[in-house]
């Protein structure tokens, strides 16, 4: 099983995301990654968003944990993602670190209506109405199939 730890960083009301294209299918992910051995899911989140947008990060709670089962290709991912706060610099793409086609900071209204990755979007408009305190936990229905 992989894991993944993520960042929820607001600005107002819009929420950073990296725009993919897996076949015909747009996808906003959240940033962050896969922790290198003997990396803690913080010193990873840190150095993914370094590495991948040139930012540096303070880490708040943990928002959401859950599994990604992909039954198509037999591989599983566990998410944890977390509210996070940009201290230093401003998110540019460094397309030696990602794939990712751009930055779009998403209305957090909008989530909904997007392919998210994980697909957390009811968890994330929680979070911003503080109507959830304790999070989610448990299976995130992905609706899609990565490769």
């Amino acid at each position: 099983m992989n894991v993944r730890p993520s960042a929820i960083i607001l600005d107002n009301d819009k929420i950073l995301t990296l725009r993919y294209c897996y076949g015909e299918k747009e996808v906003f992910a959240l940033p962050g990654g896969n922790p290198d051995p003997g990396e803690s899911l913080s010193q990873a989140l840190a150095r993914e968003l370094m590495e991948e947008l040139g930012v540096e990060i303070t880490i708040g709670k943990m928002v959401s944990c859950g599994e990604v089962i992909w039954q198509e290709v037999q591989k599983e991912t566990l998410h944890m993602v977390f509210n996070a706060n940009i201290t230093q610099g401003f998110p540019a793409l460094d397309p030696v670190h990602t794939t990712a086609l751009e930055i779009v900071w998403l209305p957090v209204s909008v989530l909904s209506s997007k392919h998210l990755y994980p697909n957390v979007g009811p968890q994330i408009a929680a979070f911003c109405q503080e109507a959830v305190h304790s999070g989610h936990i448990g299976v995130i229905d992905q609706p899609y199939v990565r490769s």
